[in-house]
């Protein structure tokens, strides 16, 4: 996908491509905060390594593009990703929607909230309104071909124990939270800076966290017949 997309472009003319990373891309040892300057520094964490070597040669395939035909290819890392018209389906849908799925599922249903998990591992956040306005900022006025996080600060990074708590007060969820402590917590965490984006954007107002999860969980409390799940 990343061949044709990336060379077609290219053959075509376009003037400015703009792919979407992951921070999963980034090695799994390493020092906090990661930024862009790590992403080939070691191997991914295993659990994902397909899905992040593929996207680290967008990385290569952008300079290489860049330095042989002039291309304006870049790329952006955002970190997790949630809002309104998110994929909540339980199974495979990312963490906020996920949870927010299971907590109008235990509450319609009456029983307790089982989250896989100790909740400690930490994460940063990005509503997706926030990420549309910084992905537009890019498509206009970004001009590298090195990458750029886009992210809350490491200030905003919370646990999912806290995000837990966020949609359960939300949802309005009155019933027992379970932490199910056989399952396993993933990688503990993934810090990354937003130092370059700040130098860029220094005033830029992320929307704050409990706000973007309440106004999501409205989103799919009045839209659940047709919400992806």
């Amino acid at each position: 996908m990343n061949d044709n997309v990336l060379h077609s472009s290219y053959e075509l003319g376009v003037q400015k491509v703009v792919s979407c990373l992951s921070t999963c891309i980034f090695p799994d040892k390493t020092t906090y905060p990661i930024d862009e300057t790590m992403i080939h520094l070691g191997p991914p964490h295993s659990s994902n390594f397909g899905y992040s070597y593929a996207k680290r040669m967008i990385d290569v395939q952008n300079r290489a593009y860049h330095q042989q035909h002039g291309c304006k290819f870049t790329s952006v890392i955002p970190t997790n990703v949630f809002g309104p018209n998110d994929n909540f389906n339980i199974e495979d849908g990312h963490v906020l929607p996920g949870l927010i799925h299971k907590v109008y599922r235990a509450k319609e249903t009456g029983t307790a909230l089982s989250i896989w998990g100790t909740g400690k591992p930490r994460r940063q956040f990005i509503y997706s309104l926030d990420l549309a306005r910084l992905f537009i900022w890019v498509l206009r006025e970004y001009d590298e071909v090195d990458p750029i996080i886009l992210s809350v600060g490491e200030e905003d990074e919370v646990s999912i124990k806290e995000a837990a708590e966020s949609i359960v007060s939300a949802m309005d969820f009155k019933g027992e939270v379970i932490f199910d402590s056989t399952k396993s917590d993933g990688q503990f965490k993934k810090t990354a800076s937003n130092g370059k984006l700040r130098k860029y954007l220094p005033d830029f107002k992320f929307t704050p966290f409990n706000q973007a999860v309440q106004e999501t969980c409205d989103w799919f409390n009045a839209n659940y017949s047709a919400a992806r799940k």
